[in-house]
């Protein structure tokens, strides 16, 4: 298994090098006021994926601390849980179901 990861690796790295091999030539982005920035293509699409990463990292951190928040809450009574239930629990046998034909 790790040999196919390593595999999968080595042939993203190889594509993406081809990719910036091939966009060496130069490109520009236009902003506000007149101001423009010249760069080979390869650093401009570099930039707009590491920004748009860190953008989804910002917009997750909301939720992380609320999940985080939620689980510090629980985990006091589960750990209590853990330390008291050592057995299997079986439910009574009213809220068994007879096994059914034909399944």
């Amino acid at each position: 298994m790790r040999l196919v990861v390593w595999l999968v690796r080595a042939a993203l790295f190889f594509v993406l090098f081809a990719f910036a091999l091939n966009n060496q030539h130069d490109a520009s982005v236009r902003w506000f006021f007149g101001r423009e920035w010249h760069t080979p293509m390869v650093f401009i699409v570099l930039a707009a994926f590491g920004l748009g990463c860190a953008f989804g990292v910002l917009a997750m951190v909301p939720s992380w601390w609320r999940h985080r928040r939620v689980a510090r809450r629980h985990a006091p009574a589960a750990a209590q849980d853990t330390m008291t239930d050592t057995a299997v629990l079986v439910p009574p046998a009213s809220d068994q179901h007879p096994p059914r034909d034909g399944l």
